[in-house]
């Protein structure tokens, strides 16, 4: 049997679905050098999502993070994600091409790319511009569940993806909707449509499903699986490495994985969550609602923030309810980022104003005229697309289009020549002014380790504000902390 080989999410997609991105870089420095010696096949690290994050609320440099990592793991590829739209925004070519390049700049090697509606037309100009920057391009067929999503849909979504002559194929299933079921025939589907390719597999945990998909996938033949480290997997995120090694030796099967190297990596963040109030991922009950509705479960937390502001929070499963509706009148979109967005944000207002469709977003107006994908317009449903047309707004955003400014306009417009590239993105992307406070805001915050109790206790200890004097003695050691003048 095939050794099953093993993609490392946790720096990634691991806390972005449990953290919120809000792993800092000093989180991260400490176990680098110790994942890679775990023998994955390769590292999850950048997207350019993260980019506000960091800058904004984190106040650390998103460059920085990656060559400080980039200098730790030397032996497994570095790979950033990216879609061909960031979000809400369609950034212009000329930003995504640079993002490319100054993240190979960095120290990546790999990108894992998607689009939103798996078109083939916008697959070919970032692969061609991420092998231009020094990337390996890895195309994701993204799963959906709807009338459309056949195998059939997924095979010639992969023979058009092979001819782009990428390093390999990623099936991803964002909103862990796969159930071993339908991986029977999608997964051998895909395989063939492969044609020899290598294809991986990325699912997540919402309904309690993900390490069985990945060991059904296993079994028919798809051995690279996507998986994080505990406690950055389960929950929303993706299965658990050590779970889905354990259960593939039972079935048979060999692995690579050196699992020695990963308990550390586990201790240390264990250790992060308890310290710093974060969640910890655990398997979630299996909600048969979710492959009704699709909304991804960070979504169904900010409905439940947009209708508690309002005072309607006991709406959120009608809203939800409203959401597979919409999906349906807007053709079924794959609901991940910005179309689940575009959908929920709909069904929330249609909830919230009573009437539906009486009130639509600017971003659900140029969905209807095609401006996120011309998929999405044609297969709307014509009564609702005639209502979301019918109004002036619509007359207004009909002749627009996304700028595309080159690098030296940019440059003109945030600081001039002199001005590096990465400054310019982060400029671009998160504003002039929060860069200048990331900047004020000095290096990232150290994080030390379970490993070090001594140095943890002493800070812990140095917090309390009720004491003067502080003395501790074990065996032959003692310590003593006092306030100065006391």
């Amino acid at each position: 049997m095939e050794d099953v080989r093993f993609v490392d999410t946790t720096l990634r997609d691991g806390q972005q679905s449990l953290w919120a991105l809000n792993m800092r870089t000093g989180m991260m420095l400490p176990i680098a050098a110790q994942l890679d010696k775990a023998r994955f096949d390769a590292i999850e690290l950048g997207t350019p999502i993260e980019i506000p994050k960091c800058v904004r609320e984190l106040r650390e440099d998103p460059w920085e993070r990656l060559r400080l990592i980039a200098r730790r793991v030397t032996e497994t590829p570095l790979r950033a994600i990216h879609g061909t739209s960031s979000g809400f925004e369609k950034f212009p070519h000329s930003v995504h091409k640079l993002w490319d390049v100054r993240a190979a700049a960095c120290g990546l090697k790999q990108v894992r790319i998607s689009d939103c509606w798996n078109d083939p037309a916008q697959w070919k100009w970032r692969v061609q511009q991420a092998r231009e920057a020094g990337l390996e391009p890895i195309l994701n067929l993204i799963y959906s569940v709807s009338p459309r999503h056949t195998d059939e849909y997924y095979a010639q979504r992969a023979r058009s993806a092979i001819k782009l002559k990428v390093l390999r194929l990623c099936l991803k299933d964002p909103g862990g909707l796969l159930t071993p079921e339908r991986a029977r025939t999608l997964v051998p589907t895909v395989l063939q449509g492969a044609n020899g390719l290598p294809v991986e597999l990325h699912t997540h945990c919402n309904t309690g499903l993900g390490t069985l998909c990945c060991l059904e996938a296993i079994r028919l033949g798809m051995t690279i699986i996507n998986t994080a480290i505990p406690p950055l997997a389960d929950g929303s995120s993706n299965p658990s490495v050590a779970n889905v090694a354990k259960n593939a030796r039972a079935m048979g099967y060999s692995t690579s994985l050196e699992e020695t190297a990963i308990q550390p990596v586990a201790d240390h963040f264990t250790f992060i969550a308890k310290r710093e109030g974060l969640l910890v991922g655990a398997p979630p009950e299996y909600d048969y609602y979710q492959y009704i509705h699709q909304v991804p479960g960070g979504m169904i937390s900010n409905l439940r923030h947009q209708l508690r502001l309002v005072g309607m929070e006991d709406k959120l499963e009608g809203t939800l309810e409203e959401a597979a509706r919409v999906r349906e009148e807007f053709g079924y979109p794959i609901m991940v980022t910005p179309l689940s967005q575009f959908v929920g944000s709909q069904a929330a207002i249609n909830v919230i104003v009573g009437e539906r469709y009486k009130q639509v977003t600017d971003q659900v107006i140029q969905y209807a005229l095609g401006l996120w994908g011309k998929e999405g317009a044609a297969l709307m449903d014509p009564n609702v697309k005639d209502t979301i047309l019918g109004r002036p707004r619509a007359k207004e955003l009909g002749d627009w289009k996304p700028p595309q400014p080159t690098l030296k306009e940019l440059r003109g417009k945030f600081g001039g020549p002199g001005v590096s590239d990465e400054e310019l993105l982060l400029r671009y992307i998160a504003g002039k002014d929060e860069v200048e406070a990331m900047r004020a805001a000095g290096p990232p915050k150290e994080y030390l380790n379970g490993r070090h109790p001594l140095v943890t206790l002493i800070g812990e200890l140095s917090k309390l504000s009720d004491r003067r004097q502080i003395y501790v003695r074990k065996g032959d050691l003692s310590l003593q902390l006092a306030k100065k003048g006391s």
